[in-house]
């Protein structure tokens, strides 16, 4: 069968429970074929296109028939829309045909039709529906206020006529659904037809004699689904045998939706898996377990690689700590080593991380990885409508499980849906260059609020998703105090934070991660680091120290800051001997073959730079080539005169809270050089900021760092420090879930408001 519907008060419109219903059945049914038939145009149909909870369409009718595309390509139905584009005079034929007449153009996409504001008077008057005729069109008024102007003989109901045609099928075999009497054609033709319930009154006067047009009671879905009964499309029982239901709830109030476990697995010497606390550098992993603290029922969502063919050698549930958490279970999404290498380490990374970091050029897009990452993220979606309680907050982390909340959502409507975006977002103009943006925004736009690090980043998300689907502002603030408004590159002076997206409202905050205090304070206060600090002290004798900490990265700007090094101590020869820069840099995993380029640049500048200006008793540059542990790391932070992070773009950056973090307990008076391309730069006030795409000053910001008066650097350094022991990490978790639970806001806006009252 064929269901023909308009979208606007029919197909879009309903009960929620008769939406998920129709909506479901037509996805369980492919024999049921989807054609939108719209007064919009196509452009304006993309953005349902985008909403992953809807079902795709196979066709389109758009521009009240002036439009007839397939549904997934959106090229047009040859030879109807050959038919139709013969019929129509032009755009610009109708425009100046008209220009005498009391007619204002409607600021809307349109495409084959030309469509007006217009009185009842003039919609009247002889001389217009003259130049009508003689430009061989039809005039379509509706509402006593519009005026369309369509090719001759076209409308809704003989385009879907013709496809109908086209496509060899029954009378019988069509349902057309619709409210308005727009609809009317589609209504007045051989099909079967549904007035939906609450359909204007016009149009079930005009429907009242059709024997084969029913008339619903129920709203939208559900007069459509009375259609499918009435008619018996689904067989004698209709569609009161496929009402379909939402997943079954689960019992976690909470589920924390991770890529990581929150424990590490290996394998022990007798072969069997076994578990330990994670041994990585990662401070959000506790945090995010400490919201388990309180006893709360909840799940923590991750993979596992499933090793083997046996479905039950796969355990799906485990504990993460019986005596800490004692109701926090571990619910593991079972996956193959291959899907974990695509998904994760080489489409996440070949393609997402440079676009996100604006290093587009550098993106490989495969269609075959991302069905693989969708087969992925939709596992994520149904493991976390099996573990989440009735009305159950899920947190969902960055930018791996980006289509997670479209497919949740479907599945349980009733869960509130909060997404943190732990990577950078880019601007607009970069992120579109991603062949599946649509269906990325689409499902970001199912959660209830979504965070990011800065307001930059906020906006970024707003620009993005306004080029997707229409977005109504709902609400904005001031981003200072807490942020740095035109200080820096991320800088910004307002945010957005709640958009309506037609369908829900979608709160939107700003939330840089914090840091875990303890844990730096923990590492400065061993003995065995305190003995490396001093020893540290001693070799580094009349010599300041410049420390530079990153994982091996085209991002983090490491090549660009060797070649400013080398150009500061070039310019500045009383430099030699007197200064030093170590290098941290963790190396990328093995399957990452894409930074293999870029380690032998940086191997080959470490080399030309210590072999230009090495002396007997003194090295210029240290690099080292892995990973330190993490307090070893915390005794170069301590020691460290000028802290230089410069990534080219960033996320927000820990490195530079942990050096800040270490100075400031020990009372030090380092002075932190930082990119303005990091997310830390809008937040971090004391920092000297950077530009690292400049050499020229890259350069000279460091050697400014290097000469700052002691107390300069003191009264920054107190300044970081208040910053980055009060919004720690703990503030950032409870801030984000207060921001979660918070009651959807009234569009407000503080500026609005002031000139509203003013006026």
């Amino acid at each position: 069968m064929l269901l023909a519907t308009d979208l606007d008060g029919t197909f879009l419109a309903g009960d929620p429970e008769d939406r998920l219903s129709l909506y479901q059945t037509i996805a369980a049914h492919p024999e049921i074929k989807l054609a939108y038939v719209t007064g919009r145009s196509l452009e304006a149909v993309l953005p349902l296109l985008a909403d992953p909870t809807l079902p795709m369409p196979d066709y389109i009718i758009a521009d009240v028939g002036g439009s007839i595309v397939y549904g997934d390509s959106l090229q047009p139905v040859q030879p109807l829309q050959n038919n139709i584009d013969a019929l129509w005079p032009g755009e610009s034929q109708v425009a100046s045909a008209v220009e005498g007449f009391a007619l204002e153009r409607q600021d809307v996409p349109q495409v084959r039709r030309c469509s007006y504001f217009c009185s009842p008077e003039e919609a009247s008057n002889p001389a217009l529906i003259e130049v009508a005729e003689k430009l061989g069109c039809d005039l379509l008024y509706s509402a006593e206020r519009y005026l369309d102007f369509l090719p001759k003989g076209v409308n809704k109901g003989t385009s879907l006529e013709a496809l109908a045609d086209w496509l060899e099928l029954e009378d019988d075999q069509v349902l057309a659904a619709g409210d308005t009497l727009n609809d009317l054609s589609m209504l007045s033709t051989r099909f079967k037809g549904v007035c939906v319930g609450q359909s204007e009154s016009a149009l079930l006067e005009s429907t009242a004699h059709h024997s084969r047009t029913l008339h619903a009671n129920r709203s939208g879905c559900g007069g459509i689904l009375q259609a499918f009964a009435h008619f018996g499309f689904l067989g004698e029982h209709g569609i009161a045998a496929e009402r379909r239901q939402a997943a079954q709830p689960g019992k976690a109030e909470m589920v924390m939706v991770y890529h990581r476990l929150p424990y590490e697995e290996y394998r022990g010497a007798d072969g069997k898996l076994q578990r330990r606390r994670p041994t990585s550098p990662n401070g959000i992993i506790p945090t995010l377990l400490s919201f388990f603290g309180d006893g709360r029922p909840g799940s923590w969502v991750a993979w596992a690689i499933h090793e083997g063919d046996e479905a039950d050698a796969f355990e799906t549930h485990t504990t993460v700590d019986a005596e800490r958490y004692p109701k926090l279970k571990a619910a593991r999404v079972a996956l193959t080593k291959e899907e974990v290498d695509i998904f994760y380490k080489r489409f996440s990374k070949e393609a997402f991380w440079p676009t996100l970091h604006t290093f587009w050029e550098r993106a490989q897009f495969r269609e075959e990885d991302w069905e693989v990452f969708l087969k992925v993220n939709r596992a994520f979606a149904e493991r976390t409508a099996l573990e989440a309680a009735e009305g159950a907050t899920v947190w969902l982390h960055d930018y791996n499980l980006w289509m997670v909340p479209g497919y949740l959502r479907e599945l349980r409507p009733d869960l509130r849906i909060a997404f943190f975006h732990h990577t950078y977002f880019p601007s607009a103009d970069v992120f579109n260059v991603l062949p599946w943006r649509r269906e990325i925004i689409g499902s970001l736009l199912q959660c209830d609020y979504i965070g990011f690090h800065i307001p930059r980043q906020v906006e970024n998300f707003v620009d993005v998703a306004r080029g997707v689907t229409p977005l109504q502002t709902v609400s904005r603030q001031n981003c200072a105090p807490r942020f740095i408004t035109y200080g820096c590159a991320v800088g910004l002076e307002r945010m957005t934070t709640a958009v309506d997206t037609g369908s829900r409202t979608v709160k939107l905050g700003a939330h840089p991660v914090g840091l875990d205090i303890d844990r730096v304070r923990t590492a400065l206060e061993s003995p065995k680091i305190r003995e490396m600090m001093d020893r540290l002290r001693e070799e580094l004798v009349g010599v300041k120290l410049i420390l530079s900490v990153e994982r091996l990265d085209y991002t983090k700007g490491i090549l660009e800051k060797l070649q400013a090094y080398e150009r500061m101590l070039d310019e500045n020869p009383e430099l030699l001997g007197k200064v030093t820069l170590v290098t941290v840099c963790v190396p990328a995993a093995k399957e990452m073959t894409i930074y293999d380029e870029l380690q032998s640049q940086i191997e080959q500048a470490v080399g030309r730079i210590n072999g230009r200006f090495a002396r007997i008793g003194w090295t210029p540059l240290q690099f080292f080539f892995r990973s330190l542990p993490f307090e070893e790391v915390s005794a170069w932070y301590a020691m460290a005169d000028v802290m230089w992070i410069t990534p080219l773009r960033d996320g927000l950056n820990l490195v530079a809270k942990e050096f800040v973090a270490a100075q400031g307990l020990l009372g030090g008076c380092g002075v932190l050089v930082l990119s303005e391309f990091a997310g830390a730069a809008a937040e971090l006030k004391g920092a000297l900021l950077t530009n690292p795409h400049d050499p020229k000053d890259l350069a000279q910001t460091c050697y400014w760092a290097l000469n700052l008066p002691k107390t300069e650097a003191q009264a920054r350094l107190r300044e970081l420090f208040d910053i980055v022991s009060y919004n720690d990490i703990r503030r950032w978790g409870d801030e984000f879930l207060a921001a979660v639970a918070d009651e959807p806001q009234q569009p407000v806006d503080a500026e609005l408001a002031r000139i509203g009252m003013a006026s």
